[in-house]
């Protein structure tokens, strides 16, 4: 049994410190080189130490998930379409309308290679680490959207932060509900993908 001031450090180093430094501009292969040396810490933890065993659990409730993730999905994509319509028309429904091609790529590599890695790491391997430490589930999952929020903090755009803070509650609550990750990813994948498809791409970093 790890010690709680072993499991807070790693908190600070994984979510605080690694994310900001992001931000600071360094070499690019330095900043792969952590990247990959830190998931495969959270792999390595997940498996060996959590002994996860990456199975599908027999519980889901999948009509209920996507009732859900179709009404929020509803929600966010008349938001966002009005926020496109009004501030940058441009841009809205410019990849899927302009280079669909390009746009189902963006899709598949955006749900296998971002998504699923930053849902292990951010529901995963910090509930399963860290709820323990948290006698507040309400501050927990606001610490844990408020990292996750973090996470973006390189790509300095204060909309980021806040649609990744929205999605940091969506997902956190959705992962404490299920504590599936298959879930959880799933639901982070839709979202993300309609910014893209909405026009919203070039802030997160992808062309448009």
């Amino acid at each position: 049994m790890q010690s709680t001031v072993y499991k807070l450090s790693e908190l600070f180093i994984i979510f605080i410190l690694v994310p900001v430094s992001f931000a600071i501009d360094y070499p690019i292969w330095i900043k792969m080189i952590i990247g990959v040396l830190g998931f495969m810490y959270v792999l390595f933890v997940l498996l060996r130490i959590e002994k996860n065993k990456f199975k599908i659990a027999q519980h889901l409730n999948w009509k209920s998930f996507f009732k859900r993730t179709f009404i929020q999905l509803t929600i966010i994509a008349v938001l966002t379409t009005l926020y496109m319509l009004f501030v940058d028309p441009p841009n809205l429904y410019v990849v899927v309308l302009n280079k669909p091609l390009m746009w189902l790529i963006l899709l598949f590599v955006y749900s296998v290679f971002s998504v699923y890695p930053q849902e292990l790491i951010y529901r995963t391997f910090y509930f399963q680490r860290y709820q323990s430490l948290f006698k507040n589930e309400t501050l927990f999952i606001i610490i844990n959207a408020t990292l996750f929020s973090l996470a973006h903090l390189f790509f300095r755009n204060g909309l980021v932060m806040i649609l990744t803070f929205i999605g940091g509650i969506l997902f956190a609550l959705t992962y404490k509900k299920t504590k599936s990750t298959l879930l959880v990813t799933i639901e982070h994948a839709i979202y993300g993908c309609w910014l893209f498809t909405v026009g919203m791409g070039e802030m997160l970093g992808f062309p448009s």
